[in-house]
This record gives structure tokens, sequence and C-alpha cells, in this order.
């Protein structure tokens, strides 16, 4: 008898352990899928300097987006070094191919977008991407109502940027997007000073791009929860 019983205790406990296995498993699949209630935020750097202020100014945004709900997960995607053409009819294989998809997944919440101030604008590299974006509006608008900051980087502190945030906020609308500034200081969007190559010593502007990027956070989230 106890020995009847010592089988079937061990065979319900394995059973159990094995449906606790394959739950877990799928939990841990549809974590790397990016699962059930994921928020994606993309982060996407428009300076041809692969890694340099402007990436970093990005990221700096998307930490503070991800803090605002465990839910919401980032990416930066760092144009530098790619080709990529304007838009045309035709449009050329070059990189977008490649990038377009991280556009259209369900999962995407938000947007962060950086450009350097060139000339007190918007890079050629920004005007090109957002340009490339153009199949997310037919035969769906994709990224409507989705919010959206912007992250200008000047090698002054009036050096265009607040010009920059508004050029890249007006294409965006086209897309049906919808423009988010930061809490104080950061009212149209993070403004941020490059000195030598670097803005470590730019606190007042990693302070913008924190807090646009919380605010974006703080956006994403509550659209998702309407």
């Amino acid at each position: 008898m106890n020995d009847t019983v010592t089988r079937r205790n061990f065979l319900t406990t394995a059973s159990v352990a094995a449906v606790a296995a394959t739950a877990a498993s799928s939990s841990a699949r549809a974590a790397e899928a990016g699962g059930p209630g994921m928020l994606k935020i993309l982060g996407v750097s428009c300076s041809p300097r692969r890694g340099m202020t402007t990436a970093q100014a990005v990221q700096a945004a998307l930490n503070a987006a991800q803090a605002v709900d465990s839910r919401i997960q980032t990416e930066l995607i760092d144009l530098g070094g790619l080709s990529i053409a304007p838009w045309s009819p035709k449009p050329p294989e070059d990189d977008m191919k490649a990038i377009l998809p991280k556009f259209q997944d369900p999962a995407l919440a938000g947007l962060i977008v950086g450009s350097p101030s060139y000339f007190r604008s918007l890079s050629g590299l920004a005007k090109c991407f957002l340009e490339r974006l153009a199949p997310l509006r037919e035969p769906k608008m994709v990224l409507a109502d989705k919010p959206f900051g912007v992250v200008a980087v000047g090698a002054f502190r009036n050096g265009g940027q607040e010009l920059t945030i508004e050029q890249i906020q007006a294409i965006l609308l086209c897309y049906g997007m919808i423009p988010v500034g930061g809490h104080a200081p950061a009212f149209q969007g993070a403004t941020v000073l490059s000195a030598n190559d670097s803005i470590a010593q730019d606190d007042l502007g990693l302070k913008t791009a924190a807090q646009l990027g919380k605010h974006v956070g703080e956006v994403a989230v509550k659209l998702v929860g309407r």
C-alpha cells in the first residue's frame, strides 16, 4: 500500500512539475517575443556619427522611459554609418529595408527621435529616415495615435535645437503621431549641448532628455490603458 501511495504521489508530483516547467518555458518564450502587455518604445539616433552624442542623448531618454513601467521595453536604433536614401516612388535596396519592420511591430507604443542640429536644422539622415517611413501611411496609418518625443543635440546652447525639434514634430504629425514634450524644463523636447564631442557635462540637457523620456513613457502607458 505504501509503495502504491508513493508511486501515485511520485506520478502526481512529476505531472505537476512537468506542467509548471511547460508554463515557465511558455512564459519565457513569450517574454523573449515581447509577451502580452509589453510596450515597446523605439529610440532612433539620426546622426551619421554612430555611437556619439546624439545616440547617447537618445539612450538617456530611453532609460527614463523604461523606468516608468515594468512593461516598457526599449531599443536604440543607431542610424550612424547606414545607407538610407531619400524617399522615392521606387525606393532603393538599402539599410532601411531591415529597419522598417521594427515600426510595424504591434507592441510599438512610442517613439523617441534624436537628431544633431546642423545649420539649425535636422540632419539629412533624419530627413531621409523620416521620409522612408512613408509605407507606414498606406493603406493604414500604422503610427497613428502613438506618442513621440524629439531629442536635439547642438554645439551651442542655442544652436538650433528647438528648430530641429519643431521640424521633426511637423514631419511625424503627417504620420498621425502625438507629439509629447517633457516636464519642465523640457516643454518642447530635449535640448542637449555637445561640447568637445561630449554631453556628460550638460546636466541641464541630460535632465531634459530624462524628462522627455519619462513623459513619453507615461503617455504610452496611459494610451494603452484607455
